[in-house]
């Protein structure tokens, strides 16, 4: 019998918890976009460029963007192979955040693949990505 009085007293508190929860101040999407393409991209590709120093260059664009932009941040970077090759060839990629949330990444004829989403803090699926796309830049130097 106690678990269904405790039942109705959890059940008056619902509707004032509702209320306090809709009054709770709510995360701006932009602030949380970036923050993610700081915690995860970012930092990501920074290791990346370090571990792959002597084969290849990373350049990562990673600027605020002005405010005249959309709201959804972005952030590209460039895959260099060695410079002291005849023509180093680069690839520019750039990842994405919708406003659901969904990041991908995308690069010119190439389909953009879904990395994750700004509410998982993993990452693991875009370094995962980042490794197959520094494997298939690596394969031009053969």
């Amino acid at each position: 019998m106690a678990n269904f009085k405790e039942a109705v007293e959890r059940g008056k508190k619902a509707p004032r918890q509702q209320e306090e929860d809709a009054d709770a101040p709510i995360a701006d999407f932009g602030k949380q976009a970036k923050a993610w393409l700081d915690d995860v991209v970012v930092t990501s590709l920074e290791a990346a460029k370090a571990q792959v120093a002597g084969e290849m260059n990373i350049d990562i664009d990673a600027a605020p963007q002005d405010q005249d932009q959309p709201l959804a941040p972005s952030v590209r970077f460039r895959l260099f192979l060695r410079p002291e090759l005849e023509k180093p060839a680069k690839r520019t990629f750039t990842v994405n955040v919708q406003l659901s949330g969904e990041v991908s990444v995308s690069s010119p004829g190439m389909v953009a693949e879904n990395v994750g989403n700004i509410g998982d803090r993993s990452g693991a699926r875009f370094r995962n990505l980042l490794a197959k796309l520094i494997e298939d830049a690596a394969k031009g130097l053969r």
